[in-house]
């Protein structure tokens, strides 16, 4: 007899799921599809959503816009700050999956997966900064105070870089969350795991449910309703090409969705500083205008 020692124990292959309202269903439809690596080797099944999956999504980003929006700048950062520290713990993790994505040896790999974590950390900072910079007071003709300020959009669906599965992502969703929004995610249709494992760290952190959802599946199929969805109220077309950027740009003209244009694929360099323009993409600015008084001759009442 052979020592038990020697005996191979079978794999445990990680069954990988949808994010949608803080929990992990299936697929409403119950369809998977098949990912493989560069080289064609399978990995894994993924969840091919549905329709059904995609306005689960929104219900779930709506009724999670209220808490999310309404709380301190400060505290989305300790939470996004939080997020960061848990991807941290799970390097290794996110290293295999995307080396195992996008066709890189471990140590390139590992060079994005803490390019992204620290890309995290930068929107954490921003959260109670961005409305110092896009916001204030305006000089007015008159005994007023005239203040303008930065509020969220509402529910954005996020389209994710194809090519980028895990720096990408994290820089189009970040910034969306960062300022208040709340998220529907479509994972990149071939390279889906890390954002579907970035679920599973948002569950264990202090994101509350439905901030953020995460789809996958074939991105065509499930923006599509996204971006005629009345309750949608912006969308980042990251992840999409030419042709269906444009379907889904005038699908989104119906209820006047805030449409952010995906850039040319060879012109977008994801590891290059992000500068503020996806935070005040989906942020509307409110001024208000509140009476100083009677003016005395010193120019003050007070």
């Amino acid at each position: 007899m052979s020592d038990k020692s020697e005996q191979q124990r079978l794999s445990v292959f990680k069954t990988y799921k949808l994010y949608v309202g803080g929990k992990f269903p299936r697929s409403e439809s119950g369809r998977v599809y098949e990912v493989t690596d560069s080289k064609g080797k399978w990995l894994a099944n993924a969840p091919q959503s549905s329709r059904k999956d995609a306005r689960d999504a929104v219900v779930a980003a709506r009724k999670a816009f209220g808490g999310w929006s309404g709380a301190t700048a400060y505290n989305r950062g300790q939470v996004l700050y939080r997020v960061a520290e848990m991807l941290e713990g799970r390097r290794e993790q996110f290293t295999r999956e995307v080396a195992d994505a996008e066709g890189l040896s471990k140590s390139k790999a590992a060079v994005l997966v803490d390019a992204t974590i620290d890309r995290w950390v930068w929107y954490a900072g921003w959260t109670d900064k961005i409305a110092q910079v896009v916001g204030g007071g305006n000089p007015v003709a008159g005994p007023y105070f005239n203040l303008s300020s930065p509020e969220p959009t509402g529910v954005v669906t996020v389209l994710a870089p194809q090519d980028s599965s895990f720096l990408g992502l994290v820089s189009v969703l970040a910034p969306v969350i960062a300022t208040g929004n709340t998220a529907v995610v479509i994972a990149s249709e071939k390279s889906p795991f890390p954002a579907l494992s970035l679920g599973e760290v948002l569950a264990t952190s202090d994101v509350p449910g439905g901030v953020v959802n995460v789809l996958s599946g074939r991105t065509a199929e499930i923006a599509t309703p996204l971006a005629a969805h009345q309750d949608v109220n912006a969308i980042d077309l990251a992840g999409a090409d030419d042709v269906l950027a444009k379907e889904l740009e005038i699908a989104a003209a119906d209820n006047l969705k805030r449409v952010l244009r995906p850039q040319p694929v060879d012109e977008v360099d994801w590891s290059a500083a992000p500068g503020l323009d996806r935070m005040t993409a989906f942020l509307e600015t409110k001024t208000v205008w509140h009476p100083t008084g009677a003016l005395g001759a010193s120019g003050s009442s007070y």
